[in-house]
């Protein structure tokens, strides 16, 4: 037996094979024959020295061969499939692929994609609102943008302003809750998706901050930010509003924030791409036009004291 390895065709047969657990679904998936299939499969087996399936009635199933090869054969064909798209993309300068949060998107990208597609006609945008973790090399993504402390190594990262939040209602709800200390009579919004936040920055927190000692009990709560906002729109209660979630329908008169003071975190969004991929003429477009928007709203944090969430007393 060599070391040697065998074909690549023939490995990618036995790959098809152990992954559907029949040679015609493989057959299919390949767009050979099962014949041919079978023959790939049996010129593998001899160049090992011993069979990678058992042929039963109708079925095959993997011997302790087959199961020791088919993970790493799968894993190298998918870190193959991987690379020669990474590469492919390197040719495409047209074509943009952006993966950020479902609030963020709604709430601050989509209002704005108008002007840069205006601007880069050029450029094919592709969105995908998941908050699942991406792999820049695996899932055919260009650039993330993603919120939190930033665990960035092996990234090509630039981090945003900081985040800060601060009460919203409609200007109907202002009339009626013109305190900090009446909002202990008010309808709370929580927005849940930034409970990883440590020290919090929630209600107790934003109470400690303008000195009203009160603990909601009760209210409704929000699984994502932009429906806690969307809520608030309506004239469900007062949200405490993330500034980039907050800044379309503040701008526009929807919500007012009547209480000038936020508190702030250390989390913050970042823009991520592979090292290299910044300089790739999409990808340093979208950067810098996503930067310069983010300047052209700095000045609704003019007139808030801006608390940091750490310089806020916590609970005795």
């Amino acid at each position: 037996m060599t070391d040697r390895l065998p074909p690549l065709t023939a490995l990618r047969a036995f790959d098809a094979a152990a992954r559907h657990m029949s040679f015609a679904k493989a057959a299919d998936e390949l767009n050979v024959t099962p014949a041919a299939l079978s023959f790939q499969i049996k010129s593998l087996e001899e160049h090992l020295g011993q069979p990678l399936f058992r042929r039963l009635n109708r079925a095959v199933e993997l011997t302790e061969a087959g199961r020791t090869l088919s993970p790493g054969a799968a894993e190298g064909f998918a870190t193959l499939q991987s690379a020669w798209a990474a590469t492919r993309r390197l040719q495409d300068n047209t074509t943009l692929t952006i993966t950020a949060g479902p609030a963020l998107t709604a709430k601050w990208l989509a209002p704005r994609l108008y002007e840069f597609a205006r601007a880069h006609p050029e450029i094919d945008l592709r969105f995908s609102a998941t908050l699942r973790s991406m792999d820049l090399e695996r899932d055919d993504v260009d650039v993330a943008i993603r919120f939190g402390y930033g665990q960035d190594d092996g990234l090509y990262s630039v981090p945003v302003r900081k985040e800060w939040l601060t009460p919203v209602m409609t200007p109907e709800l202002a009339e009626q809750f013109t305190t900090p200390q009446s909002l202990k009579d008010a309808p709370l919004i929580h927005d849940d998706s930034i409970g990883f936040l440590k020290p919090a920055v929630d209600w107790p927190a934003w109470f400690r901050a303008v000195g009203v000692n009160f603990v909601p009990e009760h209210g409704a709560h929000f699984s994502n930010a932009d429906h806690a906002i969307d809520a608030a729109v309506a004239g469900l209660g007062v949200a405490l509003g993330r500034r980039p979630m907050i800044i379309k329908d503040v701008l526009e008169g929807r919500l007012v924030a009547p209480f000038k003071t936020a508190i702030e975190t250390n989390a913050r969004f970042r823009f991520l791409c592979l090292p290299g991929a910044e300089d790739r003429p999409q990808i340093k477009a979208f950067r810098d036009w996503f930067l310069a928007e983010i300047e052209k709203t700095a000045h609704i944090s003019d007139g808030f004291e801006i608390i940091p969430v750490e310089d806020i007393p916590q609970h005795d």
